[in-house]
């Protein structure tokens, strides 16, 4: 229902808003995908904004060197994601937090050098990136930016859907086992390293998924779009709204794309500094984020009100 009526709500805006929604809607994307490797799975990463240039990167060169139709990115982008994911969480699901931070973060480092490197520079555009068109909207009465949310939406809803599905299922108990004690999982006939690689490999493919949305959207990848700060960024949503739950990556994808305009009109010069303040305030404040604070406070409402009713009662 919620998605139903953000779709409906779109069309009160105009479509530099509708811009704006379709950008936050692209960072739940990917923050779903935090939730799942972080979060459900505990290991830690900063590879995400290397799997996400990878999806943006993927449907640049279907776009710019092969007659493809530009929607068959959508499939192979988070394939591509999926593949690099669960290949990455083979090598680094064996080793401690440090280490997958480390191996993570040499990967982002490394992916924009790789973009710029002489012999495949004349595929990916070097230092200069590529171009591609956006998405022609199949409804006349729509604009290109409207149905590009639309579909955005639709997508989140789905990736939503799944990692509900996920977290509520076999494997999401598999994961949370792993995570919270590996030996007992092992013991219990868990594949420990296969568990947390699918995990890496489903985080991949929404990473993959939201890159290739990025790239539809501005029309344009390059090098200097995926380094270590978009990692940082991204995490810094999933701790703010939650990494507990698919809510949380919706409401961490909110504050990342909107928070900082608001911080800069009120900043006075020095919104940086202000957008940093209230980001470490809100976790060391909410250490399970803004979700998991509600759904603490509505928890202890709730018991609190069948206490006294049992009082009552009694």
């Amino acid at each position: 229902m919620g998605f139903a009526a953000a779709a409906l709500l779109s069309f009160c805006f105009p479509d530099f808003i509708v811009f704006r929604f379709t950008q936050a809607t692209v960072w739940s994307i990917a923050l779903l995908g935090l939730v799942i490797l972080c979060g459900i799975s505990g290991q830690f990463s900063f590879a995400q904004a290397a799997l996400y240039g990878m999806g943006g990167y993927t449907t640049a060169l279907l776009a710019a060197h092969t007659i493809l139709p530009l929607y068959t990115a959508l499939g192979l982008a988070p394939l591509m994601g999926f593949a690099v994911g669960y290949g990455l969480g083979r090598v680094t699901g064996a080793h401690s937090l440090w280490t997958q931070a480390l191996i993570g973060y040499a990967l982002t480092i490394a992916f924009p050098q790789l973009l710029r490197w002489r012999v495949i520079e004349r595929w990916t555009g070097g230092v200069q990136g590529l171009s591609l068109d956006s998405l022609s909207s199949p409804i006349a009465a729509l604009s290109n930016d409207r149905w590009l949310f639309l579909l955005t939406l639709g997508l989140l809803a789905a990736a939503t859907w799944i990692s509900a599905n996920i977290i509520a299922g076999r494997t999401g108990r598999a994961l949370l086992a792993a995570r919270d004690h590996d030996l007992s999982a092992a013991a219990q006939g868990i594949d420990v390293l296969h568990v947390r690689a699918m995990a890496s490999g489903i985080a991949g493919t929404f990473f993959g998924m939201a890159g290739c949305l990025s790239a539809f959207q501005f029309g344009f990848v390059g090098p200097t779009t995926y380094g270590i700060t978009l990692s940082i960024q991204m995490l810094f949503g999933a701790v703010i709204g939650g990494l507990y739950s698919p809510a949380g990556a919706i409401l961490g994808g909110v504050l990342l794309e909107f928070l900082p305009g608001l911080v800069s009109s009120w900043g006075m010069g020095l919104s940086a500094l202000l957008y940093a303040g209230l980001m470490v305030a809100a976790i060391v404040a909410m250490p399970t984020g803004i979700a998991g604070t509600v759904a603490l406070g509505l928890g202890a409402r709730h018991r609190s009100l069948a206490a006294r009713r049992r009082h009552q009662i009694a």
